[in-house]
């Protein structure tokens, strides 16, 4: 999830917010697909604290330190929805909030983080192909969810659960993302591909210096 810029003076850690972010993901995903009785909420909870909560907004701080804009805000603000997703399941589970508001206060939360990941999935078109799909199947998967939440549906159930099947696809297409940088940060030579940006930087139009008259006239 690198940006165009000078060599980095550490490792890129976009595969590893990457990987942080398609875990979590990927657990919280298997419930709203398939219910709690196969997948309980709380298996993500440990995980969605310390993996895809606190994990991946260190590696949002690494790339502050890389000067990579795009990377430091996708993965300190994931890592927050995560940090924060865990602190409202704990209240959940503590009886602090009213069984019906659970569903709404999520659905609200979905819309909030699905207007951030609008103008982050346009922006990614500047990166590469592979960054570019899990923005694109992020917010189909915040779509649905919020809408599900909105309609009351559980696990399992109706749209709630087709977000799911999307979450499980998203968590897949950033495992890959984060396999690609790993392996290709071990080669000379591209191993996965990942594409190339489909909204390519304009050039730099530099301004021209008329040249003085000869003999200062």
């Amino acid at each position: 999830m690198a940006e165009e810029r000078s060599a980095p003076t550490i490792a890129d850690p976009a595969a590893l917010g990457l990987a942080a972010f398609a875990l979590t993901t990927f657990l919280l995903s298997l419930n709203n697909a398939f219910g709690d009785k196969v997948t309980p909420l709380l298996a993500f909870y440990g995980f969605a604290a310390f993996y895809g909560g606190t994990v991946q907004l260190l590696a949002g701080m690494w790339e502050f330190k890389n000067r990579n804009t795009f990377g430091a805000t996708a993965f300190s603000t994931y890592g927050g929805f995560w940090l924060g997703l865990a602190v409202f399941v704990g209240l959940v589970v503590a009886g602090k909030v009213p069984a019906s508001q659970v569903a709404p206060s999520i659905a609200w939360i979905l819309v909030a983080f699905a207007i951030f990941n609008t103008y982050m999935m346009i922006w990614s078109l500047r990166v590469n192909v592979a960054v570019l799909l899990v923005f694109v199947t992020l917010e189909a998967t915040e779509i649905l969810l919020f809408i599900g939440n909105f309609m009351g549906q559980a696990g399992g159930v109706g749209v709630t659960a087709i977000g799911g099947y999307v979450g499980i696809l998203t968590a897949l297409v950033a495992w890959y993302t984060s396999a690609a940088i790993v392996a290709n940060s071990l080669s000379d030579r591209p191993i996965l591909p990942v594409g190339g940006p489909l909204w390519r930087r304009a050039p730099v139009r530099r301004p021209t210096v008329a040249a003085a008259p000869a003999g200062g006239e």
